[in-house]
């Protein structure tokens, strides 16, 4: 296990280092950060050249890449070109709201897909398996911003529900502290992130759970006379897991990321706000901040998916 470890930890280096590679040139390349004093009125093009050479744009790209990883390896990140804040005080600020919004979607997510493909897959061919696989492909097909606005009009705007409308500032404006203004002000985009991502997770574990239940040890259990409940559950659920461990497993790093889409429509100060309005003004510190946090997630998380095969199924070991 312990030379395993050793060799994917080596690996995820070397894709972090990719990564950060590729994230920073892109970043850089994508725009430019001085177009913000193009048009700003008394700036002469020296001065325009001293706040290049502040901001250490005059150094060749693959110079500017590895002064910047030298710094984030310490634990700096630099400062936001707009705001002059560090780029970890940005994060530190939208960060545990990130976490409170998808953690608790995710939660429910994970609940509510397992019961639901469970059913269906048991079900299957019957009124609710149809009901349930309707459910599916429109909840799947459906762009998330068109379900965000279409629970806004529906609850926020004609039945006024939980003390709104939602103003487009009010996560401005509300206290994250006061826990029933927090509860109140989840209750839809977390509403929103469920139906997208359940849509697509209980579609998956029905077919995991029907491809189970036809295996031949899942006829020996019954033969033996098990009872199907514990067929489903001591058996057939188990194995069916696995890839569902995969999936989630991968979803979770962008847990960090935020939702880009649901916290703009919704005005919700999270990691996905913060990364699309430093985008739109070619602040590349903040972005990049972004982009390597959510990097580290996705690498720290598909080592700890490997080692959680090993709870879930006993005969997987790693030599």
């Amino acid at each position: 296990m312990w030379t395993y470890l050793a060799r994917r930890i080596v690996q995820a280096i070397i894709t972090l280092l990719i990564i950060t590679m590729v994230c920073f040139t892109l970043t850089r390349l994508s725009a430019d950060p001085m177009s913000q004093y193009a048009n700003k009125q008394g700036l002469s093009q020296a001065d325009k050249d001293r706040i290049r050479l502040q901001l250490g744009l005059d150094k060749p790209l693959p110079v500017q890449y590895f002064s910047w990883l030298g710094l984030a390896l310490q634990g700096e990140l630099g400062n936001s070109f707009f705001s002059r804040q560090p780029v970890l005080t940005l994060i530190n600020q939208r960060l545990p709201m990130t976490l409170i919004l998808m953690i608790t979607a995710q939660f429910f997510t994970i609940i509510v897909s397992l019961v639901l493909g469970i059913v269906s897959a048991v079900k299957q061919y019957s009124f609710i398996d149809n009901l349930i696989t309707s459910f599916g492909f429109i909840g799947y097909s459906m762009p998330i911003f068109f379900v965000a606005l279409g629970l806004m009009l529906i609850f926020a705007v004609q039945f006024k529900a939980w003390g709104w409308p939602y103003l487009p500032t009010g996560a401005d404006i509300w206290d994250p502290k006061n826990p029933l203004e927090l509860i109140k002000h989840l209750i839809l985009p977390v509403s929103c992130l469920i139906i997208i991502q359940t849509a697509g997770y209980a579609r998956f574990i029905r077919s995991s759970v029907l491809e189970v239940l036809g295996l031949d040890y899942i006829r020996t259990a019954r033969a033996k006379g098990l009872t199907e409940r514990a067929v489903l559950y001591k058996h057939a659920l188990r194995n069916a897991a696995l890839p569902f461990i995969t999936i989630v497993g991968l979803d979770i790093p962008y847990l960090l990321g935020g939702a880009l889409v649901t916290e703009s429509v919704y005005a919700w100060p999270g990691m996905g706000r913060l990364f699309w309005e430093y985008a739109q003004r070619g602040d590349f510190p903040v972005v990049n901040g972004i982009l390597l946090l959510t990097g580290l997630a996705v690498v720290a998380f598909t080592i700890l998916t490997d080692f959680a095969y090993t709870f879930v199924d006993p005969r997987i070991r790693f030599d």
